[in-house]
């Protein structure tokens, strides 16, 4: 049994049981792959995978039995390397944030800043997706850190700290009828085309559920990942736009007139960690830098109890 007959297992199955894409992923042949996996199977004397032909269809009992230890033991693998690293190479490395765009552009340009200032030598990746996209990345190992508003506290599997808290605002070209509105209400904005995020994005439940509650039925003409799209058709005319209040910005937003609300309640931004992922020591600087209240040790203890 060899590290690379257990990556095989692991790549198999997170590719959906396709040989081309798993020899794919790990830049080795199909044939390669499939003789790991039959020379596996032989030394331990049980099939791991449901096979119909050349195909596999699934895995076995034992094959399921098997995948969650073999996970496990390719995190420590990772994480010894990652120990020594902390030792050998302390300031140097590379450091993966999973995020939404909205936090990418408007929350850690400082932070980023800052990070790169204290280490100059980490290499640091921000890779942008959904909320479920990032916790999928931080589950598979694609991402040391998360930042997200939803899906992040709902994994038994991360250890998650509060960022910071917002609301949403509306916007509107500057000469719309809304800006004379002395106590804006969902009434109000019921009268209007909206243009918002898409479902499971930056506290959209929260904006549906508001307005199911008070039993209006509203017109979304357009809904984007992003805030800068979502002001770019706002400035447009197509609809009234609600947005994170922390992606407006006066001065390059000048076309639009921003209306502070509370309508949509308060929501909080979290950053997450997985569990039994052993984080570098700037990633828990990192994390610092966004969060100073964080209890460090609490989280590092939540992530990886000794």
């Amino acid at each position: 049994m060899n590290f690379q007959q257990l990556r095989i297992i692991r790549e198999t199955v997170r590719q959906n049981y396709n040989l081309t894409e798993a020899s794919n992923a790990l830049y080795t042949s199909q044939s390669g792959v499939s003789k790991h996996i039959k020379d596996l199977e032989d030394e331990l004397g049980v099939q791991l995978f449901v096979r119909k032909g050349k195909r596999l269809l699934g895995l076995t009992e034992p094959g399921q039995s098997l995948l969650g230890i073999v996970e496990r033991m390719l995190v420590d693998a990772d994480n010894i390397k990652r120990l020594a690293d902390d030792f050998n190479l302390v300031n140097e490395g590379t450091l993966t944030i999973a995020t939404t765009h909205t936090q990418a552009r408007y929350v850690l340009p400082p932070i980023v800043s800052q990070f790169k200032k204290l280490f100059p030598k980490v290499h640091l990746i921000l890779q942008q997706g959904s909320p479920v996209e990032i916790a999928e990345m931080l589950l598979l190992g694609e991402a040391d850190i998360g930042i997200a508003t939803e899906s992040l506290t709902t994994e038994d599997a991360l250890a998650s700290v509060p960022y910071y808290q917002w609301q949403h605002c509306i916007l509107t070209p500057k000469d719309h009828p809304l800006t004379q509105v002395e106590e804006l209400s969902l009434y109000d904005l019921a009268e209007y085309p909206l243009i918002t995020y898409h479902g499971g994005f930056t506290g959209r439940s929260k904006i549906d559920q508001a307005f199911q509650e008070a039993s209006l039925d509203v017109e979304i003409v357009m809904s984007a990942l992003d805030a800068d799209v979502i002001k770019t058709y706002v400035e447009l005319g197509m609809g009234v736009g609600i947005v994170n209040g922390v992606a407006f910005d006066a001065e390059r937003d000048h076309r639009l007139k921003q209306i502070k609300t509370s309508l949509f309640g308060t929501n909080t931004t979290w950053i997450a960690v997985r569990k039994g992922h052993l984080l570098r020591g700037y990633g828990y600087d990192f994390i610092s830098l966004c969060s100073p209240n964080t209890d460090i040790k609490a989280l590092k203890k939540a992530a990886y109890p000794e």
